[in-house]
C-alpha cells in the first residue's frame, strides 16, 4: 500500500534525476561497455576451465562412491581368491578341465 502511496514522487523524481544525470551516463558509457566486454572475455576464457574442475569433480565422486562400495565386500573378494589358489592345482579341478 505504502508502495502505491509514494508511486507518483518514485517517478517525478526518478524522472527528474535521470534527466540530471543522463550526460553523465553519456560520459561514463564506454566504461559501462569496457566493464560488459572485460566481463565476457573473463567469462568465456573461465566456462571451459570451470567445466572440466566440474567434471574432475563429478569423477572423484563416483570414484568415492564406487570405493565406498566395493570396500566392504573385499574380504569376500580375498577369501574368494584363496580358496581359488587352493583349489586351482588339485586333481579334481584338472579332470574337470580335462
Amino acid at each position: 500500500m505504502f508502495y502505491l502511496l509514494t508511486l507518483p514522487f518514485r517517478l517525478f523524481f526518478g524522472l527528474l534525476f535521470g534527466l540530471l544525470l543522463l550526460p553523465l551516463t553519456i560520459l561514463f558509457l564506454p566504461f559501462l561497455l569496457l566493464r560488459i566486454v572485460l566481463k565476457a572475455t573473463f567469462a568465456l576464457i573461465m566456462l571451459p576451465v570451470a567445466l572440466v574442475m566440474g567434471l574432475v569433480g563429478i569423477a572423484f565422486a563416483l570414484l568415492a562412491v564406487s570405493f565406498a562400495l566395493l570396500i566392504p565386500l573385499f574380504p569376500f573378494v580375498v577369501i574368494g581368491v584363496c580358496i581359488w589358489l587352493l583349489t586351482r592345482n588339485s586333481r579334481a579341478a584338472t579332470v574337470i578341465q580335462g
